[in-house]
């Protein structure tokens, strides 16, 4: 098992041959965010996958951030992580969760996979050939992460795989998965391993319509996955399953998503101000109203304060520390709580601040419709009264109140 620790480094490492060598990450996130912005009110209205943002993805190599640079990656930290999420959120929720999920799954194979399927895998992902799609999702499971009840059957050289989740996102785009199934000689449902699988591994039917309220371009509908792997094809250890959540899946997660909840809500807000600053908006609004400026003053509060603890939160991931400890994991679901309450509740408090036209209304250009729309759905990606419970037994294990 490879337990390569993250690279956490300020550095830059040269751009992999073919890319624009002097293209920062900064420069790549950006070319991607132009197109989302492009086609961001077709995918919306359609409800469709953002392919023209992935294509992009796939050709500046984004899709291999956090891939070392041996294997001609981009050797990204998780500051980098955090920018280009909270970068492509501003434009488009869908799109930054797309980017932060995959970016996860990476993250998983750089630490865990083994020989030879690591090296293959991470020269895939830094050419742009492997967009990776989640499977955790389960029916009957109510989103127990560490469990699973779906068996991986040993046949002969080969893992079977049978495998029905009712959400996968971008799982009809995707190249490859990372999939959670029952260990073959699991004696508990938490005996769990992960596996991962090529599309051309498997059969992959989805079923129902993916008409959400918001979150529109994530498409992340059903998916039956059916076929056959080889044994080299477990991340990690049979079972094991909740190291990699601990360590990896868990911690990258709550710092993706934050900062893309974060973006989305940073980009309602400059737009609204942009709206007020404008010559043309300050003959509409009355700037000097007490009750805008207290309203804009709180959307910024809650901004900010979202901004410190995952700030607080990558330099906790910088130090090497072990995650798995109490007061890590309080913080890690802390910060997912309050970016998911504090993100939604700012764009709220704008749509009050701006009114029914700029509020309310589909046409306006501060998107506020979309982002409240989009962020509702940030207290329930992995529900956050599921963490209060988790962090209230946690609580219990510190009496001392320690802080990462």
């Amino acid at each position: 098992m490879t337990t390569t620790p993250l690279n956490f480094t300020s550095s830059q490492p040269p751009a992999p041959k073919g890319r624009q060598a002097s293209a920062s990450v900064a420069e790549r996130v950006a070319s991607v965010a132009h197109v989302a912005q492009e086609h961001l009110e077709a995918t919306d209205r359609d409800a469709s996958f953002p392919r023209h943002a992935l294509r992009q993805m796939r050709s500046t190599g984004l899709l291999g951030l956090l891939v070392p640079a041996e294997y001609g990656g981009l050797a990204g930290t998780v500051g980098d992580l955090i920018d280009a999420s909270m970068a492509l959120g501003r434009v488009d929720m869908s799109v930054g969760m797309i980017f932060a999920m995959h970016c996860q799954q990476s993250e998983a194979i750089v630490r865990y996979a083994a020989s030879p399927l690591r090296e293959d895998l991470l020269h895939r992902l830094a050419a742009g050939d492997l967009y990776l799609a989640s499977v955790t999702t389960e029916p009957g499971k109510g989103g127990h992460l560490f469990r699973s009840y779906a068996p991986l059957h040993e046949s002969g050289d080969a893992l079977r795989i049978d495998r029905v989740a009712p959400i996968v996102t971008g799982g009809a785009e995707a190249d490859g998965f990372l999939i959670t199934m029952r260990s073959p000689h699991a004696t508990a449902d938490h005996h769990v391993s992960l596996v991962y699988a090529h599309r051309h591994q498997l059969t992959v039917e989805g079923s129902g319509v993916w008409n959400p309220m918001g979150m529109r371009a994530s498409h992340s509908l059903p998916l039956t996955l059916t076929g056959s792997i080889p044994p080299h094809q477990v991340i990690g250890e049979h079972g094991a399953f909740h190291r990699i959540a601990q360590s990896v899946f868990g911690p990258l997660a709550h710092i993706g998503w934050s900062a893309v909840w974060l973006g989305t809500a940073a980009g309602a807000l400059s737009r609204v101000l942009r709206l007020l600053r404008d010559p043309a908006g300050r003959k509409r609004f009355d700037l000097g109203s007490e009750l805008l400026m207290t309203r804009l003053s709180r959307a910024r509060q809650r901004l900010d304060t979202v901004h410190a603890l995952l700030r607080r939160t990558e330099s906790l991931m910088a130090g090497d520390t072990d995650v798995s400890g109490t007061s890590s994991q309080l913080l890690l679901n802390s910060l997912k709580i309050t970016a998911a309450e504090e993100c939604y509740r700012a764009v709220d408090e704008l749509v009050d601040a701006v009114g029914l036209r700029h509020g309310y209304l589909r046409d306006s250009p501060t998107r506020l419709e979309k982002s409240l729309r989009d962020l509702r759905s940030a207290a329930l990606n992995y529900s956050n009264d599921r963490l209060h419970l988790a962090d209230g037994q946690l609580c219990l294990l510190d009496p001392d109140v320690r802080f990462a």
